[in-house]
């Protein structure tokens, strides 16, 4: 069915609240003290709905109001409809993790994806096994579309644009390390710029582009690098490391942990490159329902931990 807005703008539908009132009291006095008004105002609301339903609705007789054929008609679809109205506005429910059946969609880079995914996988099947993600790599130039359509229920990543209707959270800072296989480059912590530049270097983008914050530090003092391999997978660059005499430049927690899992080495950048803030985002429409603010303070205590 097709709304008309306009008929329905003409209306109030406080009135379905008072009629069900009345038809539910069959007095003007009890329907008054049942939904808190006065007397004469429940009166004028009853004199509203006669108009409005070109009907008596409720007439008197001797043991007291009687509704008409047309308010019995009424009842049933005006109760369905407050019931619809009223399971619309009322606060969500909350959220039982242990017996939920929910799945919940994430923009992500898979250098997060990566660091957080073993823990937040292993949390969710010892306390929410019905929870169940879906990832899709975060694209910084859509993430904001994509949490306005719906598409996405949560960002994680380097985020600095965002609307009124979006909401962020700083999950932790970053830093910059090296990473490399001794073995292969003869090269021993902390290294020289010099060092730094005689190797070629991996870079990871995200926006399909073969410069990033290492060059824009490096064309401050006049310096370039090589790039042999541009990727937007995070996840590939160790293993390129661990057989080619190469040089990644990556966030710190990322190449410690890949240092750690392959036997690299790690070391600090040769160049002043700034800090990064990791942040979740959101739509303000998610911000208090449970099952997401349950989710981004999971994955704060998981990012805590880790």
């Amino acid at each position: 069915m097709r709304i008309d807005h306009v008929h329905l703008a003409r209306l109030d539908l406080n009135l379905l609240v008072a009629l069900d009132a009345l038809l539910t009291e069959r007095s003007v006095t009890r329907a008054a003290g049942r939904i808190g008004i006065s007397q004469s105002a429940m009166s004028h609301a009853l004199g509203r709905l006669r108009a409005t339903f070109s009907d008596e609705l409720l007439t008197r007789g001797p043991d007291g109001m009687r509704p008409t054929p047309r308010a019995l008609a009424l009842i049933e679809p005006m109760q369905s409809v407050l019931a619809q109205i009223q399971q619309i506005t009322a606060p969500p429910a909350a959220f039982d993790p242990a017996n939920a059946d929910i799945t919940f969609t994430l923009g992500i880079p898979d250098s997060t994806e990566v660091l957080l995914m073993p823990n937040l996988i292993a949390h969710l099947q010892a306390k929410a096994p019905g929870v169940k993600l879906l990832l899709h790599t975060v694209d910084r130039n859509r993430i904001l579309d994509d949490l306005d359509s719906g598409r996405v229920d949560l960002g994680i990543g380097v985020f600095e644009q965002g609307q009124t209707h979006h909401k962020r959270r700083i999950l932790n800072k970053e830093s910059y390390l090296c990473l490399f296989n001794a073995d292969l480059v003869g090269l021993t912590p902390p290294i020289s710029l010099d060092d730094y530049l005689r190797f070629p270097h991996l870079l990871t983008s995200l926006v399909e582009s073969a410069h990033g914050v290492v060059d824009d530090a490096l064309a401050k003092i006049g310096r370039k690098r090589v790039i042999a391999l541009t990727s937007p997978r995070f996840a590939v660059m160790p293993f390129v490391v661990r057989q080619a005499p190469v040089i990644a430049t990556m966030h710190s927690r990322l190449a410690r942990f890949f240092a750690d899992s392959m036997g690299l080495t790690v070391s600090p950048a040769p160049v002043d490159l700034p800090d990064v803030s990791i942040s979740m985002i959101w739509h303000a429409s998610n911000d208090d329902v449970p099952s997401q603010r349950w989710l981004r303070e999971t994955i704060v205590m998981l990012r805590r931990a880790t």
